[in-house]
C-alpha cells in the first residue's frame, strides 16, 4: 500500500530514487540541483522558501515525487500572483504561507510530476490537493510544467498561460550562417552589425564547461552575477558555493561563456545543459561593450547549440527583443488550487480573461517572425 510522505530536505531521498522518476534531459529537477540549493546556502527560509517535497511510497521504493516549498512571499516564482495576494489581505486573510511546486528562481518548463508510470503521476496531483488541505496553506500552485501534464489536473486547478522567447533548430540549420540565411534580410544585417560591434572590440568568448571551470571562472561568473542583481536592486540568492557544487556534481551540464578582453574576464553568461536543449539563466559584466549582452546571452548560445546538436535554447524568461533575434513566442502553464471556494470561484474568470489576452498577444508576436516567408 503507498503511503504519502512531506520531506522536509532533499538530502533524506536517495539521490538514485529521486532520479529515477525523471528521464535526465531536464537539469533543473535532478537532485544533484535541487538538492544542492539546499545545501549550499542559496534556498533560505528567510528569503521565503522552506523545503516541502511531497513524495509517495511503497515501503522504500519511492514512487512519485513533486518537488515543493512552502512559501512566505512570492519572490522567484516567475508566475506573478501578488494581486491575488493584495486581494487575500483587503478581506482580512492570509494568502502566505502556500504550497509551490517549482524549480526556485528558474521559470523552465519541465517535469514537475515526478512518477514511474502515468497512473502514479495523476496520483500526485491528489495528493498535492490532499496535502494543501490538510496544512490549511490558502493555496497550491504548480509552475511551468509540461503540456503533458497539465491532462492530469481537474477542474478545480485554475490555469494560467504566459509568453517565453525560445529559439529552435527548425529546420536543420548546420551552422550560424545557415541561422541567418533563414531571416530576413533586415533582422540579418542587424545580427551582424551587433556581432561585429563586440569582435571590433577585441572582445573574445570561451566556452568553459562545470569540469573545465577554474576556481578564478567560478568566482568571475558569481561576481557578474551579483553585479546585474546590484545593477537592478535585487536581491541575489544563488552563492559561489553553489556555482562549485554544480560545477563538481553536474560537470557537462553546466556551461559558461565568458568574454575576455586585455587578459580579463569583462563578462559571462551562465547556462545549463539538458539532453537537447540549452538554457540561459544569469548574465552580467564588468564592462560596457555596445551589443556585449546579445552576444553572450544570444549570440554564443545558439553557436554552441548548432556545433552541439542541441534543439533548442532557452535563454529565460520574458524580453520581447529576443524575437528580433530569431527567439519565438512559445506558451508555458501553471496550474493552481485555491482552498477558498469563493477566491477560486472569483479567479476562475480571471484567469480565463488573462489566457484570452496572452493568447491574442502571441497571435500578435506570431505576426512579426524575424524569419523569410518559406
Amino acid at each position: 500500500m503507498s503511503v504519502a510522505r512531506i520531506i522536509g530536505a532533499l538530502s533524506e531521498i536517495e539521490a538514485a530514487q529521486w532520479d529515477a522518476l525523471h528521464d535526465g534531459s531536464n537539469p533543473f529537477v535532478a537532485h544533484a540541483f535541487l538538492s544542492g540549493l539546499e545545501t549550499q546556502g542559496a534556498l533560505l527560509a528567510r528569503n521565503g522558501w522552506s523545503a516541502r517535497h511531497l513524495t509517495v511510497w511503497d515501503g522504500d521504493v519511492l514512487l512519485a515525487a513533486a518537488p515543493g516549498y512552502l512559501k512566505g512571499n512570492s519572490h522567484g516564482e516567475f508566475v506573478f500572483d501578488h494581486a491575488w495576494a493584495h486581494a487575500y489581505a483587503r478581506y482580512g486573510q492570509d494568502y502566505f504561507p502556500k504550497w509551490l511546486c517549482a524549480v526556485p528562481y528558474t521559470p523552465v518548463t519541465g517535469p514537475r510530476l515526478l512518477a514511474r508510470d502515468g497512473d502514479a503521476r495523476r496520483l500526485m496531483v491528489d495528493v498535492i490537493r490532499s496535502m494543501a488541505r490538510d496544512a490549511g496553506v490558502s493555496s497550491a500552485h504548480v509552475n511551468f510544467l509540461r503540456a503533458d501534464e497539465d491532462a492530469c489536473f481537474d477542474e478545480e486547478w485554475l490555469s494560467r498561460i504566459d509568453v517565453q522567447y525560445h529559439w529552435r533548430n527548425r529546420d536543420g540549420w548546420r551552422d550560424f550562417e545557415d541561422f541567418l540565411a533563414a531571416m530576413d534580410h533586415k533582422h540579418r544585417k542587424n545580427i551582424r552589425q551587433e556581432r561585429s560591434k563586440v569582435a571590433r572590440s577585441s572582445v573574445a568568448f570561451r566556452v568553459v564547461h562545470g569540469d573545465e571551470a577554474s576556481e578564478a571562472d567560478l568566482a568571475a561568473m558569481h561576481g557578474f552575477y551579483l553585479q546585474t542583481f546590484a545593477d537592478y536592486g535585487n536581491t541575489p540568492t544563488l552563492t559561489l558555493a553553489f556555482l562549485r557544487h554544480l560545477a563538481r556534481a553536474m560537470p557537462r551540464s553546466l556551461v559558461m561563456f565568458l568574454a575576455g578582453r586585455e587578459g580579463r574576464t569583462i563578462a559571462g553568461a551562465l547556462c545549463l545543459r539538458g539532453t537537447d536543449t540549452l538554457y540561459g539563466r544569469y548574465w552580467g559584466a564588468s564592462d560596457t561593450v555596445p551589443g556585449l549582452h546579445f552576444e553572450a546571452c544570444y549570440y554564443q548560445g545558439i553557436d554552441y547549440c548548432l556545433r552541439e546538436g542541441l534543439a533548442s535554447f532557452e535563454p529565460g524568461a520574458q524580453g520581447e527583443h529576443k524575437l528580433a533575434r530569431g527567439f519565438l513566442p512559445t506558451l508555458v502553464r501553471s496550474r493552481h488550487w485555491i482552498a477558498d471556494p469563493a477566491f477560486a470561484e472569483a479567479l476562475g474568470p480571471w484567469c480565463a480573461e488573462e489566457a484570452a489576452s496572452v493568447l491574442r498577444y502571441k497571435a500578435m508576436l506570431d505576426s512579426h517572425t524575424p524569419f523569410r516567408a518559406t
